[in-house]
């Protein structure tokens, strides 16, 4: 087994802690409970600094290792928070906590970098100091922007800032990594198409929104197709369409789409919001009708660092059955992006084998993949500050 001899002792409490936090879920940034268990636990295996309240309810640890003769510092990444949404695993350790559950692993996440912090704390094998980011509110709460905007990188001196993410599909023990993008950007818009409502069976008196909103669904989707080169991947889905009528015989006032825009790279991003004011806007114009965007940016593109990402293939190497290191970027987003952009850095997936995906009310993180994220952080820290 290429993990560390230490973490494979530590594992069966790794997954006590995991089962916890699986049990207790706790959604955005109110994850009070599963903040102070890592704080204590931090205090327990006698980290240097312990920090409550950043970024809300964020908690960060220091550890310093034996020797003093680096000023180099090191950050690692973890999210506490779940998602709202029903379990139906049926298993021992399911969520207690009525439409909250752990489906996206981040009760493995906290737990991996928990694991590695006791290692570190014990050993402190290596030359410089070690920054552990505990972060709510992942899932459409920004809370990395919140510890950014908190001054977690400037507070510590941070040079370097590392995370990983479980991945469904991929064997237990192995990684995937790329430079460059790996996770898309997510903006959303909502689009309220005004008319004039009427009899149904005299459209003729009316400006029928719904025949002007289905244009609009159309064509949005020649974006992508007709607009973005074809080198430069890009999302866009219509996510709602409704009315504001249910009747048979009416047509609507009103009428709203809702959907998401997934881009790699700014220039993308900016054409497509772009198209989309311009097509939403002419398109209801041509039937008579008004329309009103409302776009909003969301987490930006996840762009890993050329060197930082080469250190985290070494690391990989030294503790996973394979690393596949010029996977295919994905369309989900992630935001981590934001300390990406504050700090170099990398962000890895790991293995979680033959599993539900993420956000699936059936998904569970695998236990035995938790000695592979330990290990690789702890061999990311002792060969990044090595002395």
């Amino acid at each position: 087994m290429p993990v560390k001899n230490r973490v494979a002792e530590m594992s069966e409490t790794i997954t006590e802690w995991r089962r916890d936090f699986h049990e207790h879920p706790e959604v955005m940034y109110d994850v009070h409970r599963t903040a102070g268990i890592v704080a204590k636990k931090l205090k327990e295996f006698g980290c240097d600094e312990i920090v409550e309240g950043i970024g809300k309810t964020g908690v960060v640890g220091v550890i310093k290792g034996q020797s003093n003769a680096s000023s180099r510092v090191i950050a690692l990444r973890a999210d506490m928070d779940a998602l709202p949404m029903t379990e139906i695993t049926g298993l021992p350790y399911a969520s207690k906590i009525k439409g909250a559950m752990h489906a996206c692993g981040h009760d493995g996440h906290t737990a991996m970098l928990l694991g590695a912090a006791q290692y570190l704390a014990e050993t402190r094998n290596f030359d410089g100091t070690v920054v552990l980011l505990f972060q709510p509110a992942e899932e459409g709460g920004a809370g990395g922007l919140e510890m950014v905007k908190d001054g977690v990188m400037d507070r510590w001196q941070v040079d370097e800032v590392y995370g990983l993410h479980n991945y469904p599909g991929l064997p237990v023990g192995e990684f995937a990594i790329r430079s460059g993008a790996l996770m898309a950007s997510a903006d959303q818009f909502e689009i309220e198409i005004t008319g004039k409502g009427g009899h149904a069976a005299e459209p003729h008196q009316a400006v029928d929104t719904t025949l002007a909103s289905a244009q609009i669904v159309v064509a949005l989707q020649s974006v992508v197709s007709r607009n973005v080169q074809a080198i430069r991947p890009a999302v866009l889905s219509i996510t709602s369409f409704h009315t504001e009528s249910n009747t048979f015989n009416v047509i609507p006032q009103t009428a709203y789409i809702r959907g998401t825009v997934r881009c790699f790279d700014s220039h993308t991003r900016d054409l497509m919001e772009h198209r989309l004011n311009e097509i939403v806007d002419l398109t209801a114009r041509t039937y008579g009708a008004k329309a009103n965007v409302k776009y909003e940016r969301g987490y930006p593109p996840t762009i890993n660092h050329p060197e930082q990402t080469q250190f985290a293939i070494e690391a990989a190497l030294a503790v996973g059955t394979r690393v596949n290191s010029d996977t295919d970027p994905v369309m989900p987003a992630e935001d981590f992006s934001y300390m990406l952009e504050a700090r170099p850095g990398a962000y890895i997936f790991l293995g979680n084998g033959d599993t539900a995906m993420c956000h699936h009310p059936a998904y569970d993180f695998t236990d035995e993949a938790a000695p592979f994220g330990t290990s690789y952080f702890v061999e990311l820290v002792e060969k990044r500050l090595s002395s």
